[in-house]
């Protein structure tokens, strides 16, 4: 076997053996620190919306235990400036994500791997790189910037879209903002985290962010 299949092979490993305690550790939280941890992930993306007022922004359904919780969408959608709009990403047959414009009250319909998306017209792959602030699931990121997914690659496809300005930000809970991460040449780097306790934290440089730092309040594990 070539030494880079090894390597890859490896990585693979180490990113299954972190995802599959990063699942665990979600699953056990309670009902209550669920709610808790979404409000106030709701609150950091809101108040960002509102600093930045962005003309669209591209966000996804939180499912499960997944940070922001299921009212993400719309806390987004009201915060957004007049005539601004937002986008919620379809799941293709390929896995690829193709985007759709949604609006507060409209129906999210159920579609794979236990998502809800939006039943208005498609507006094609390209879409993402229409929005000006990109909000991405993942189950950690590290201080580099690289996230975890749960393997699909969609957003790794999604993200090599987005025009390297654009404000990418993962909602995490408490603990999931990790030292390092297994990469692989493939992955996309994110640009900020937000933290129930530590508020939103930049990786490198965006606007209206707080840098992270070792003092304060900065949602360190």
């Amino acid at each position: 076997m070539p030494e880079f299949a090894e390597e890859a092979e490896v990585t693979h490993d180490a990113k299954r053996a972190v995802r599959a305690g990063l699942l665990a550790r979600r699953r056990a939280m309670t009902g209550t620190e669920r709610r808790s941890a979404a409000a106030r992930v709701q609150d950091e993306l809101v108040a960002l919306v509102r600093r930045l007022r962005p003309n669209r922004v591209a966000a996804y359904v939180p499912v499960g235990s997944e940070p922001g919780g299921a009212q993400l969408p719309t806390a987004l959608a009201t915060a957004l400036p007049a005539g601004a709009q937002l986008l919620l990403p379809v799941l293709r047959d390929d896995l690829d994500l193709d985007w759709a414009v949604w609006a507060e009250g409209q129906p999210l319909v159920a579609a794979g791997r236990g998502i809800r998306e939006p039943a208005t017209p498609r507006l094609g792959l390209a879409a993402i790189a229409t929005a000006d602030l990109v909000v991405v699931p993942a189950l950690a990121v590290d201080r580099r910037g690289v996230r975890l997914g749960r393997g699909g690659g969609s957003y790794d496809r999604t993200l090599a879209r987005v025009p390297a300005a654009v404000p990418t930000v993962v909602p995490l809970h408490d603990g999931e903002l990790l030292d390092a991460l297994p990469a692989e040449p493939h992955d996309r780097p994110v640009r900020a985290v937000v933290t129930p306790a530590g508020g939103l934290l930049s990786l490198d440089t965006l606007p209206g962010v707080v840098p992270h730092t070792s003092a304060g309040r900065t949602g360190a594990p």
